[in-house]
This record gives structure tokens, C-alpha cells and sequence, in this order.
């Protein structure tokens, strides 16, 4: 691999003074995050959710009792266990007491339905599944070997619109063998010591992303990896210091990678206090936001979008909002700017992958961002942009795929030696993003080399969505795309071409695919055609039909404007 340009790491002359290029990673497990806040910081309040709170005493105490209770369940070292939760303190509990009871987590998303459940419960082979009891239902078909439900603490007067209304009552549970309550869990005695574990080689979290196969795969990231993520993190926001009373509004779902390491993780490293929201929503955020005063707001694009368009938004004091760093989809300039003059803080761009715990990049909060760029390589992080036929460096300005190493990469797919074969080489990870580098070492995506669509901040892979549709008696052909939405980014498109004789439904085509798909990997556009614009050997040409729908779409915006 010629290296040139990208062995000189011209990024580290962008820096901010204050940091560092390198940092020092303590070889310790990441639930010490938590000891040492309690230790340290005991009296800080660690959540506030629905005017209840817990001080970190509280949930390393609960933490601790929620291991000793899981290895009552017959959990040892190394067993997996799935957590299916909305935000809420039980995430946090249930997150680092599976840590300190040795075992290895793996976040399922509370959207997915039973099919998609079925796949990580089986792909992981977890042992024990922990949600909500007003989830229960979801679990009927789906092999389990033992499930706790949380339950609701009478202060929680209803999560989203996916687990529960405020009349909803909670499902008949019948508890006791494989079903367990929460609170008898924690009604044992607190572990001692958590499991001892080496960081750098046992797995702390299996965090499952999609696959152009349409199955998607499990991200080993080992205790170490998701350690360094976040100390880079902390380096990055180097105006926040530990115990000085740092508030997070944790809007981004705990479940998804970003939101585990930059709200969740980050927030305990730092002692910080968590205003949790179970499910983002722009009304309740900006209440959150006016009476809690978080300093910081992770989020993604559709987040920021959601605020500036809130009616009576203005009239909500939101100037504590200090730094926000955009991930998970490209961040507009239009969003960028109106929400930093409406809050009057930072908000930045940066990129992360599954793969990498998952931050890589970003741009300087406070001073020397580029607009349009994913910012600059973060401390111990390289990056090069290589051709990807030749795997020779491309030059500078030149576009390229985008390939990375450093401390947060993943140890490779779970049971998938082939997929990790192709993604990891000589310790770097390629990302199938096709980028650019300036020469002042910001890096831009251009356009990203592998079937993926980003709706609201969600990877969809079109091939999930397709095998759905194929499923249905009278689709003949499906091809899935992603097409601009000016909310979410892009949004899932699917054409279609029935079978002969069969007259198909828009309206039972979605509901077809609600049931076994996620609701944000449901198809929002729907179009029927009598045939698929393909290439000589047969094969669908998706970007024929996105640059179709771009065309569409130019008049209209020409007509807004």
C-alpha cells in the first residue's frame, strides 16, 4: 500500500491545542467507568428520568445486585446477554451488571419484531433476554432459554409509541421458572467484586449491524475497544472535566453504538448526569432541555431538524446547549446553522461505523471546523483513502475508500471468518465509504460504496427490505432504494413488479412488511412498475432509479423556492 500523504498524518496540524495526539489507555474492564464514578463521585446524580433520580452510589449498588442476581440464572463468563430496552435508568443497570457478572451484551433494538429478534437471540446465542413485560408479546415463537421483564416503576407514566400508551396496561405474565422479575434480581445481595476479565481480548458487547447479505452481523468489540472510544471521546470535549457537573441530554437510544458510547459510556467516565428521554420527541426534548439545562446533546441529523422546525421553539430558554456532535447521517449546513442560532451553541459533524465503537472522526467543537467535512481523525486514529481496486493510496483531493485503524476497531464479525476477512486487512478496517481528504487533513464522505440506506440516523440495507417483500405471494420483483427525504435524510423506496395476474396494495404491502420488519425499515414510498431498469447481465441498476427520483424531485424544490 503506498502510503505518501497519509503516513504524515497532516490532520494532527489541525488539532486544538488542548488535544492531545496520543493517549494513554488504562488495561482495565469497562464497568470500572462505573466503580470508579461511584467511588469518586457517589453522591452525583447519574439519571434523571420522569423526576426520578439515582446518584451513581445507587446504580453501581443496583449494577452490582443485577449481577449477583444473573449468575443466579446460571450466567458465567462469556455467556451473552441480550438487553431489548428504551432509555431508561434499567439500560444503564442492566449494561454494566452484565458487565461486572462477566458476560458479553448484545443491545437489540425494542423496534425490531419477532423475526428480527429471532436472528441475534439465535446469530448471538444469547441466554437470557432482558425487556420491558410490556414487550412480552414480541417474544411468543422466539426460542428463548430464560427472559427477566423489568416491569414499570410507578414514576414512569408511560414510555414511546412503541411500547406503551399511558391506558395500556401491562400483558398477563405468568413469573417464575424462566421468567423472572426485575426487582427479584436486584433483591440479591450485591457481588463482591465484578468478574475479572481481560480487556483486551474478552468481548464486552456483540452490537449487531446490517449486511448487504440481508442477515446482519455481530460487532465483537472487546472491553479495551469501547474503553478507548471513550477517552478519545473525552479528549475530543476537552473543555468538560470529570466531577464538575456535566449534564448530557440522552435522547440517542442507548441501544445504537453512538448513543451507547457517547451518551451513555461518556457520561459515566465523566460522572456526568443523564437527563433521560425514552424515545426522542421534539416537544419533550426542548421541556428537558429549558428545565434540566444539559450542556451537551449527541444526536443525529433528523434530531437537530425536529427542534428547528418545533413550533413555539423560541420561546423555550435553550442556551445552555453548549456542544452537539452530529453522527450516524450526513448533517445539512441550513440544520447546522439554524439550530446553532437558536441555541446558540456548537454543533458539529462527525462519523463512526459499528465497526469502530463506532467513532472515528469529527470536527473541532470550538474552533476550526470544515463545512460539509466529517472533521479530522481522532487521537491514535489513522486514516487513508486507497483505491479500492489496487489498494494504492489515492492523492490528496482525490476520492478513494476509506479505510481506518486504530484502538476502537472491532476484533471482526461474529462466527463470520469470511466477512471479517474482507473487512479487516493488515489491522485496517475498510468502511466501503467512499471519501476524500483536503490537505489540511479533513475527510469528506462522497458516497459510500455499499447498498446502505441512513433514514433518521438508521442503517437499512435494501437487501433486508427486498427478502421481505419477497416473501409476499404477489411480488414477481423488488428493488429497495434510498431516496432523498428532506427529515430524515434519505428514506426507503421500493419498486415493484408484481406478478402477472395479481392486482397488489400499497397499504398491504406495508403492513406486510411491518410484520416483519422494524418500522423505520418499512418501506414510506411504494411505486409499481411492469419492469426494472437492468443491466446486460440481468442485474437490477438501483442507481438508476435513485437518480431518477433525485430528477423528480428538482423541479419541485425549484417550485418551493
Amino acid at each position: 500500500m503506498t502510503v505518501g500523504a497519509y503516513d504524515a498524518k497532516p490532520w494532527l496540524r489541525a488539532y486544538p491545542a488542548q488535544v492531545p495526539s496520543a493517549l494513554e489507555y488504562p488495561d482495565e474492564p469497562l464497568y470500572a467507568l462505573l466503580e470508579r464514578a461511584a467511588d469518586q463521585h457517589g453522591d452525583t446524580i447519574a439519571t434523571i428520568y420522569y423526576g426520578a433520580q439515582l446518584t451513581y452510589r445507587e446504580v453501581r449498588d443496583q449494577a452490582r445486585r443485577l449481577a449477583a442476581g444473573l449468575q443466579a440464572q446460571g450466567i458465567r463468563p462469556g455467556d451473552r446477554v441480550a438487553l431489548m430496552l428504551p432509555n431508561c435508568p434499567q439500560a444503564i443497570i442492566a449494561y454494566y451488571g452484565a458487565l461486572m457478572a462477566g458476560a458479553v451484551v448484545t443491545q437489540i433494538n425494542p423496534m425490531y419484531t419477532r423475526r428480527e429478534l429471532a436472528h441475534q437471540m439465535s446469530d448471538s446465542g444469547a441466554a437470557l433476554i432482558i425487556t420491558l413485560d410490556l414487550l412480552y408479546p414480541r417474544l411468543f415463537g422466539v426460542c428463548l432459554d430464560k427472559a427477566i421483564f423489568t416491569g414499570l416503576p410507578e414514576y414512569m407514566p408511560g414510555l414511546t409509541a412503541f411500547v406503551a400508551r399511558r391506558k395500556l396496561k401491562a400483558p398477563n405474565i405468568t413469573y417464575g421458572g424462566n421468567v423472572q422479575r426485575w426487582s427479584d434480581l436486584l433483591a440479591h445481595a450485591p457481588l463482591a467484586e465484578p468478574v475479572k476479565v481481560d480487556p483486551k481480548k474478552d468481548l464486552a458487547l456483540l452490537q449487531y449491524t446490517g449486511a448487504t447479505t440481508g442477515l446482519a452481523k455481530g460487532c465483537m468489540l472487546t472491553h479495551a475497544n469501547l474503553m478507548a472510544n471513550v477517552r478519545q471521546t473525552a479528549a475530543w470535549l476537552y473543555k468538560y472535566q470529570r466531577g464538575q457537573g456535566l449534564r448530557t441530554l440522552a435522547a440517542l437510544p442507548f441501544f445504537h453504538v453512538y448513543g451507547m458510547t457517547t451518551v451513555m459510556n461518556f457520561s459515566v467516565h465523566m460522572a456526568g448526569t443523564m437527563v433521560v428521554e425514552p424515545k426522542f420527541e421534539a416537544k419533550e426534548a426542548v421541556k428537558l432541555i429549558q428545565k434540566h439545562r444539559p450542556s451537551i446533546f449527541p444526536g443525529a441529523p433528523t434530531m437537530y431538524v425536529a427542534l428547528n422546525h418545533l413550533p413555539g421553539v423560541e420561546k423555550f430558554k435553550l442556551d445552555s446547549i453548549d456542544a452537539c456532535i452530529s453522527g450516524a447521517a450526513s448533517l445539512p449546513l441550513e440544520v447546522q446553522q439554524t439550530f446553532e442560532k437558536l441555541t446558540g451553541g456548537r454543533l458539529v459533524e462527525g462519523y463512526g461505523l459499528t465497526e469502530a465503537s463506532p467513532v472515528t472522526h469529527a470536527n473541532p467543537l470550538w474552533e476550526g471546523r470544515k463545512e460539509g467535512s466529517i472533521g479530522l481523525p481522532w487521537p491514535d486514529t489513522e486514516a487513508r483513502i486507497i483505491n479500492p481496486e489496487t489498494g494504492e493510496s489515492v492523492p490528496v483531493g482525490g476520492v478513494g475508500e476509506l479505510i481506518i485503524r486504530g484502538p476502537q476497531v472491532m476484533q471482526g464479525y461474529w462466527n463470520r471468518p469470511d466477512a471479517t476477512a474482507e473487512t479487516l486487512r493488515d489491522g485496517w478496517l475498510y468502511t466501503g465509504d467512499m471519501a476524500r481528504m483536503d490537505e489540511d487533513g479533513y475527510f469528506y464522505i462522497v458516497d459510500r460504496k455499499k447498498d446502505i440506506i441512513i433514514a433518521g440516523g438508521f442503517n437499512i440495507y435494501p437487501r433486508e427490505v427486498e427478502e421481505v417483500l419477497f416473501m409476499h405471494r404477489g411480488v414477481k420483483e423488488a428493488v429497495v432504494a434510498g431516496v432523498p427525504d428532506e427529515y430524515r435524510g434519505e428514506t426507503v423506496k421500493a419498486y415493484i413488479v408484481p406478478k402477472e395476474g395479481y392486482t397488489l396494495d400499497e397499504a398491504e404491502l406495508k403492513e406486510f412488511c411491518r410484520q416483519n420488519l422494524a418500522a423505520f425499515k418499512v418501506p414510506r414510498k411504494i411505486e409499481f412498475r411492469t419492469e426494472l431498469p437492468k443491466s446486460l447481465a440481468g442485474k437490477v441498476i438501483r442507481r438508476l432509479l435513485v437518480e431518477e427520483e433525485k430528477a423528480k424531485q428538482q423541479p419541485l424544490a425549484k417550485e418551493v423556492g
